[in-house]
């Protein structure tokens, strides 16, 4: 259904100001934008929907080729447009305030909920034609439109607010609800068009000065530029480690720290299918890859940031402990369908929110007890120690509830919608959060009671250890399995070596990687699973997944294969360097939410493992640290 009018998932591109997100089509058209909250209501979204999303964009009149970029080392977008005429930029961003995001900060200020498009003319003249078509709530509001002067319209329906300010030409209102503008730009003209957002009742009718936009948008360059530099990882692939982690630097809600796993909602897993989920919240599987990866490229303040969103959302009863939340820490993430929407090529049902907060999912507790770890290792241990009376009393809770609960059936790491299994990822993280309890314990004596807690989480651990390695592990293959007692692989088995559990280089690793490589892997892009998971339809490789081979393969010394994967998906990302969730290993097509954190977690995270196998210098030694794992 409609599937020609649809641009690829790749063809957009990402903006944020770490509050707001943006999505950017090839021809410069703003195709999905949330203001001041990553969740929050859409005012366009196109991306779902081509009649009724609504959109904005500024683009010539006539025929046109592309090109585009993001300015060296920023989440800037600059789109080039050369017509027969002449070459006309226009360069996109969501304004940041140069001290955003630093925790603590006496003077933070917020972004503004500010839209700025700079159109410059290169050479010769191009005309433009500007349209403008908010549709409000995920498009079930037309709004009404209001000029307030030639160049100001005033946008209002249901619970937000809309103000266009337009310097390239006057604007004119449309009986249906539109609003548009011709112009023609010559060479070194620049004009400025902003867009600002405010909740119902709260818009201010004000005009930005040219000088005003030139400096907001001086600073937004800044700012990313600044944050770029201080990447501290100088080994092989830097481009896109750069890149990945520009990327999960706009996935990071400011206010809170929370990462969230994606920017969208409901692009689809496979094309005219029923996997499409609302990925704008924060999972708890994410935490340890996040602390590892940025904390292991030189962000240590954003990991920490993220990590007290993390221990504040969490607290409470560790029977109340769920895989994710929402940005502000939110708990009640109730699913809902738009059935208005078309969804992305006709892929239905369209969601908002995500049913699986409730699942049960038994992972949880170990990578809750390994992020603390990995906190506890950022920070220091004395910095932590005088404030972790109360924490540690819960992770000890955490702890007991998991080693009662690890026999029990879950949904697993996936969300399977199909019954619970004994999932044997779900197992090997109850076996996480028992060993990354007895670290903590060595590190805060005050975290037993008793003198025989130790003790007894020690026979807990190994308990679970003789249980995976017998349940676990396919009698035939020697090879690691997606559940106990079923032969069906699943790619989260490579974890059995990332999280420490076995060395590298054992038999039953290797034996795995290469199950993996044999049934799970099409054109060099890894499947999670293939087995029956209880939904309709088919997805694409899971970028992720690749991802992790190639750090499994790169730690057992395969580190050209290792290369070759990582490459592959490199391979696939799109011009601007972004990847999705999933790649149609056939097409090479990108699939799923966009950009997705997982897949640049996973890029930074090989890229490391890679420098590691390489040299065994300073990344091995900083990877150890992070993760507790032997150096040598």
């Amino acid at each position: 259904m409609g599937e020609t009018r649809y641009p690829p998932i790749s063809d957009y591109a990402f903006l944020s100001d770490c509050h707001s997100v943006a999505l950017v089509s090839r021809d410069a058209s703003v195709e999905w934008a949330c203001f001041h909250r990553f969740d929050g209501r859409s005012v366009f979204a196109r991306i779902l929907d081509r009649d009724r999303g609504g959109y904005f964009r500024i683009a010539p009149v006539a025929d046109f080729t592309t090109t585009r970029r993001y300015l060296p080392d920023t989440n800037v977008l600059e789109t080039r447009f050369e017509t027969a005429t002449g070459v006309v930029t226009v360069t996109d961003c969501l304004p940041v305030r140069e001290d955003l995001t630093r925790p603590g900060h006496p003077e933070r200020r917020p972004p503004g909920n500010l839209l700025l498009r700079r159109v410059r003319g290169e050479a010769g003249t191009v005309e433009l034609g500007l349209e403008f078509a908010p549709r409000l709530e995920y498009g079930m509001t037309t709004p009404y439109m209001d000029a307030s002067g030639e160049d100001l319209v005033v946008v209002t329906g249901g619970p937000d607010s809309l103000l266009l300010q337009s310097g390239l030409a006057p604007l004119h209102l449309t009986p249906t609800g539109e609003c548009t503008a011709r112009a023609t730009v010559t060479e070194g003209q620049v004009r400025h068009v902003a867009l600002t957002y405010a909740q119902a009742g709260g818009l201010t009718v004000r005009r930005f000065s040219e000088a005003e936009l030139t400096g907001r948008l001086e600073e937004t360059i800044a700012f990313w530029t600044h944050w770029a530099a201080r990447c501290t990882y100088q080994g092989p692939y830097r481009e896109a480690v750069v890149r990945s982690a520009l990327v999960l630097k706009g996935l990071i809600y400011d206010e809170t720290g929370a990462l969230i796993a994606a920017p969208t909602t409901s692009l689809p897993e496979g094309i005219g299918g029923e996997r499409n989920w609302d990925y704008r919240y924060a999972w708890l599987r994410d935490s340890v890859a996040m602390l590892a990866s940025l904390g292991g490229i030189g962000y240590s303040e954003d990991a920490l940031h993220f990590g007290e969103w993390l221990l504040r959302s969490t607290s409470g009863r560790a029977e109340d402990l769920q895989i994710m939340y929402g940005i502000h820490g939110e708990r009640l993430l109730h699913e809902v369908t738009l059935d208005h929407l078309e969804g992305y090529r006709g892929s239905r049902p369209v969601r908002i929110g995500n049913g699986a907060w409730n699942q049960v999912q038994l992972d949880t507790y170990g990578e809750l007890l390994t992020a603390t770890y990995l906190i506890v290792r950022l920070r220091g241990v004395s910095a932590v120690a005088h404030e972790s009376g109360p924490f540690l009393r819960f992770l000890r809770n955490v702890v007991e509830l998991n080693i009662r609960r690890w026999q029990e059936p879950d949904e697993g790491i996936w969300e399977i919608r199909g019954g619970r299994r004994h999932f044997v990822f779900s197992k090997l993280m109850a076996w996480a959060a028992v060993d990354c309890g007895i670290r903590l314990l060595d590190l805060f004596p005050g975290l037993a009671p008793d003198g025989d807690l130790r003790e007894r989480w020690v026979r807990a651990r190994a308990e679970m250890r003789t249980a995976l390695e017998t349940r676990g592990v396919d009698p035939e293959t020697g090879a690691f399995v997606q559940a106990f007692d079923h032969p069906e692989l699943d790619a989260a088995a490579l974890q059995v070596s990332l999280r420490g559990f076995l060395p590298p280089d054992d038999p039953r690793v290797l034996a795995t990687i290469d199950r993996v490589e044999a049934e799970l892997t099409r054109n060099g892009h890894v499947h999670r699973y293939l087995a029956e998971d209880g939904l309709s339809g088919e997805e694409g490789s899971f970028v992720f997944c690749t991802l992790w081979l190639a750090s499994a393969l790169a730690r057992a010394g395969r580190t050209e294969a290792a290369e070759q994967y990582l490459n592959r998906v490199l391979g696939c990302a799109n011009d601007l360097g972004l990847l999705a969730e999933e790649i149609d290993p056939a097409t090479g097509e990108q699939l799923g939410n966009f950009p997705q954190g997982f897949s640049h977690l996973g890029v930074i995270g090989a890229a490391l493992n890679l420098a590691y196998a390489k040299s065994g210098g300073e990344v091995g030694k900083l990877l150890a640290t992070l993760t507790g794992q032997p150096s040598g």
